[in-house]
């Protein structure tokens, strides 16, 4: 199992398929193993070398308790020292939440290192993140109650649970910290980007005003899915993303 060692934190990763390099990073107390469940990697990997991520405090990387180790620099160094340890100078990135919030970063303090950048419902604007904390304060069981919810009986559904069960829920606290506003980078993201949010979504407005902002920004928003259903509906993206991806590896000449 391979990991990269950022300064004593182990972070996991995993590759995928074959082509040009594409980073996937997931939501809040998600883990790779949410692309594989919801179609994204079956979707992706037979045009897209993968490099699947599980961020800092998830999945199987180190899960620290102290607030200080999850700040957007430290996220995105975890990113970058990915690339570094598979020697891919330049690739393009996809993260949903969380993940798209780690994008921004990306975009603002490694620019040089993105052909594109793919967010899923995020934004850059200052956020509380106290009601995302709030389940984090409960006991396993009423977590897993929590987010289980809506979730049918299946084989994938108990995959889901050991997935949410594995979660260490002080580091989940510890990373969930009040977001200050980012909104600057905005005007100078000059890389391709593609945006997508369900439309039943808290932050929608926000986003599509974030989009509106942007440079060069494809938007694709999908009709009565909130932020927990957007990113388990792939095959509402991927015909649109590929073609984005496509056109993006023209661009770049890959």
């Amino acid at each position: 199992m391979p990991y990269f060692d950022n300064n004593g934190v182990r972070i996991h990763y995993q590759v995928d398929g074959r082509g040009d390099p594409l980073v996937l990073m997931h939501g809040t107390s998600g883990s790779v193993g949410d692309w594989y469940e919801n179609g994204w990697v079956s979707g992706l990997k037979d045009d897209y070398q993968l490099i699947l991520i599980d961020h800092r405090g998830h999945g199987y990387s180190d899960k620290p308790h102290d607030p200080d180790s999850y700040g957007l620099e430290i996220s995105v160094s975890d990113v970058v020292g990915v690339l570094d340890e598979l020697g891919i100078d330049r690739a393009s990135y996809l993260g949903y939440s969380m993940g798209g919030y780690i994008g921004f970063g990306l975009a603002k303090y490694a620019p040089e290192r993105l052909n594109a950048l793919v967010i899923g419902a995020a934004h850059p604007y200052e956020r509380s993140m106290a009601a995302t904390r709030k389940p984090f304060t409960r006991s396993m069981a009423v977590y897993l109650k929590l987010s289980m919810a809506g979730t049918s009986d299946s084989s994938e559904s108990d995959w889901y649970r050991v997935r949410k069960q594995a979660n260490d829920l002080k580091a989940l606290h510890a990373l969930t910290k009040d977001r200050p506003d980012n909104s600057d980078i905005i005007p100078t993201m000059n890389m391709p980007c593609f945006v997508y949010v369900g439309e039943d979504d808290t932050m929608y407005e926000d986003i599509k005003h974030c989009v509106q902002q942007m440079p060069d920004a494809e938007f694709l928003s999908v009709p009565g899915l909130d932020h927990g259903q957007m990113n388990r509906e792939s095959q509402q993206v991927l015909p649109r993303l590929k073609k984005f991806l496509a056109r993006v590896d023209q661009r770049v000449g890959v």
